[in-house]
């Protein structure tokens, strides 16, 4: 009979069961896009597209019929906000709300900037939805040096910090450019501490099962949500510590919500007949945090696409490759003239000798090839 791990602490889990826990329980059954959002908690962004962007490649595997771009697209009809969290990306518009206002505890506005901020909400006031070109047409705030070393105008620099600090929200992107109205009033009911622990909560979930330094990491960035509780943060970690589901694996303590239990015994595993091959986003919330990934299985994986090309091992973007629940390698994909280009890589040497895998790879190809070229106008459009 299938057993589970009981709450708050067992002693009794390998990593195998770890392993598998970790897999199904965030490769879910494919829903709408507006149920997988929500059951993740958090999808995190990045503009490299390689073969797309990591939103999307995220979503493809917990979306029916999703296609690349279909987010940016069904974004302004969802209840959800392209913010920060623990990192730049999407997330349900009440735990953004939780944040709002931010104040950052460095580099606060001088009297100049906070009426620059003014006179520019004031036009997005009476605009409704502002394009960047159009608050630089309107103020000529002039140029500023970008993080990359580039020249970027000030007025978009302005408008990305009154996002950031709750005074902006995106309404929709044009082009891949974010537009920007005004966001509504917040409220303050909640107290400081409920909110961090909700916070929290969120992350976990996003993430589990997740070893105690990740814990402390994950509590650790939320001085990006809300830089104006930091000093909230530990009592927080030591507060989810207390309430969470934890186990004892090889010397590692593995904290997951509480609700949530692990099957043991014989039958805790995957579905017999799920042969799937997945090829993940490098932050994919199975994959995304390096350390975990190696303790779950077992080899180094790293994102190099920031990397010098002659210190590269696995490619540019590299994405892992998993088969049943072990991530047995990576591939490099690339579209040119209309068709899928794959470069696999496999952490034992070579790929599997087994047709079951080796029709599972054909279908994950056909999926991704689906998922890039086929026009969303041909298909029948997943509900947001």
């Amino acid at each position: 009979m299938l057993g589970a791990v009981p709450s708050p602490s067992s002693t009794n889990l390998s990593r195998p069961q770890l392993r598998r826990f970790a897999v199904a329980r965030t490769l879910f059954a494919k829903t709408t896009l507006r149920r997988a959002l929500s059951r993740l908690g958090f999808v995190q962004a990045d503009p490299l597209r390689a073969p797309a962007r990591a939103q999307d490649l995220i979503l493809r595997h917990r979306v029916t019929g999703y296609r690349a771009g279909d987010l940016e697209r069904l974004y302004p009809k969802l209840p959800f906000e392209e913010s920060f969290f623990i990192n730049y990306g999407y997330l349900p518009r009440g735990v953004h709300e939780r944040m709002c206002p931010r104040v950052p505890t460095r580099a606060p506005w001088t009297a100049e900037r906070r009426a620059q901020a003014n006179a520019v909400l004031a036009f997005v006031n009476e605009r409704g939805v502002v394009h960047p070109r159009e608050v630089d047409a309107r103020f000529a705030h002039g140029k500023v040096t970008n993080w990359f070393g580039g020249s970027s105008n000030a007025s978009t620099k302005l408008l990305e910090e009154m996002h950031y600090r709750g005074l902006l929200r995106v309404e929709r992107r044009v082009g891949g450019v974010r537009t920007f109205a005004a966001a509504p009033a917040t409220s303050d009911a909640e107290s400081p501490e409920a909110a961090m622990d909700g916070l929290l909560d969120v992350a976990i979930r996003t993430y589990a099962p997740l070893p105690g330094a990740l814990l402390g990491r994950l509590a650790s960035q939320l001085r990006f949500g809300a830089p104006q509780w930091s000093d909230l943060r530990a009592g927080a970690l030591a507060r989810a510590k207390k309430r969470l589901a934890r186990a004892e694996v090889e010397g590692v303590t593995w904290y997951w919500p509480s609700d949530e239990a692990i099957p043991v015994g014989r039958e805790a595993a995957l579905p017999q007949d799920d042969e799937s091959v997945r090829l993940l986003a490098p932050f994919d919330p199975l994959v995304w945090d390096r350390a975990r990934f190696e303790l779950l299985w077992g080899w180094s994986y790293r994102f190099e696409a920031y990397t010098p090309a002659a210190k590269r091992i696995r490619g540019y973007y590299a994405l892992p490759l998993l088969w049943r629940d072990q991530v047995i390698g990576w591939g490099n994909l690339k579209v040119h003239e209309g068709e899928l280009h794959a470069e696999l890589g496999y952490v034992a040497g070579q790929a599997p000798r087994s047709g079951v895998f080796r029709r599972g790879l054909e279908a994950e190809l056909a999926r991704m090839r689906a998922f890039l070229l086929t026009p969303r106008r041909a298909t029948t459009a997943p509900s947001a």
